[in-house]
């Protein structure tokens, strides 16, 4: 049974909520970093798995952290902006795509069944494209928000941890237009292959997102504005997924660029209201880690990928896992009766 959410019928909404969000449970965190420092280990040697093991706790506002009950949401939509070809892949693939996961064919499906992680697809009015974003919004006020606020009532009571992932033709030119309109810069830099474009498509792919940004710019106040105008339904669903996590104190892997891109909307409206999340994964779009580093996130590693649907998220959880394992497991140096520095 889901607990209540606030209702969100429009963006001010959001705007609203975002106004009072929950903060770690600091007393969580203490009693994290009391335990690390009594652990068998040199303080300190296991790097950013004892950060991990942490921000779980305090993010779950529970200690010790649990590692019981792991989600991975995957938001699917189309855009009208494929029209302009800037994929190399037609529009119907996102449906079909969709199909694979839920006959447990995608890369996705063996990731969350090697680590336990419970998968749940949800397409996002497939057979009605977003409005093609380089000729104005992509949508409306209400479709946003009601696009954010499915994503929000997708995020079940008592989760653990939480994955995002995403699958929609012509998403990777999204989120280009949506890190472009956030952070400025060479558009260039933020416009990469996607699922595998030539040269001449990655041109038009480049010009259609300036274009994007220019037609929208007079109407965009913020970051919600942002992935109102250029954006897409899954985009919006990711970030109402993340707002209803931070509310329903569940810590989030976050995927790749796309992603990525859709909840920077909420740090650029709200510095913070990311807190809870970690990056998975580096992509190797060439916007993802600079997009990263706009939001203060370091991935946790970096291999290469960039196929999206949570599947980097998903791989982070053998991490997660392994962190919280550590750190609750792990003997002290009172219980293993051996001696400490000091002694």
């Amino acid at each position: 049974m889901q607990s209540s959410l606030p209702h969100v019928k429009t963006l001010d909404d959001i705007r609203e909520i975002l106004k009072d969000l929950p903060p770690l449970s600091q007393d969580a965190l203490d009693q994290a970093e009391a335990r690390e420092v009594q652990l068998t280990k040199p303080e300190g040697s296991l790097g950013r798995l004892e950060d991990i093991s942490h921000w779980v706790a305090a993010w779950q506002g529970n200690y010790p952290p649990r590692m019981r009950s792991i989600h991975c949401n995957v938001y699917a939509g189309n855009h009208g902006v494929v029209e302009r070809g800037v994929s190399a892949y037609p529009a119907e693939v996102t449906k079909q795509m969709v199909q694979n996961f839920i006959d447990g064919g995608a890369a996705v499906n063996q990731l969350c069944a090697t680590f336990d992680v419970d998968l749940q697809v949800h397409e996002m009015a497939l057979d009605v494209p977003t409005k093609d974003m380089s000729q104005g919004p992509a949508m409306s006020d209400e479709d946003c928000a009601e696009a954010f606020f499915y994503g929000m009532t997708t995020v079940k009571d008592h989760t653990d941890l939480m994955c995002l992932g995403e699958m929609g033709i012509g998403n990777t030119t999204a989120a280009a237009a949506v890190a472009y309109g956030l952070f400025d810069g060479s558009v260039a830099t933020w416009v990469g292959r996607g699922t595998g474009v030539d040269d001449h498509t990655l041109t038009l792919k480049t010009n259609v997102v300036k274009e994007a940004v220019e037609k929208n710019k007079e109407t965009i106040k913020d970051g919600l504005d942002v992935l109102r105008c250029l954006g897409g339904r899954e985009l919006a669903a990711m970030a109402g997924a993340v707002l209803a996590a931070r509310l329903k104190n569940v810590p989030v892997l976050l995927d790749g660029y796309v992603c990525t891109a859709a909840v920077a909307t909420l740090e650029a409206t709200l510095p913070g209201a990311l807190d809870h999340c970690l990056v998975a994964h580096n992509s190797v779009e060439p916007g993802h880690q600079l997009i990263c580093e706009k939001i203060n996130k370091k991935p946790l590693f970096d291999l290469g990928m960039r196929l999206g649907e949570g599947s980097g998220a998903v791989l982070a959880v053998g991490l997660v896992r392994s962190a919280v394992a550590c750190h609750n497991n792990m003997a002290t140096f009172s219980d293993a009766g051996v001696a400490t520095k000091e002694s």
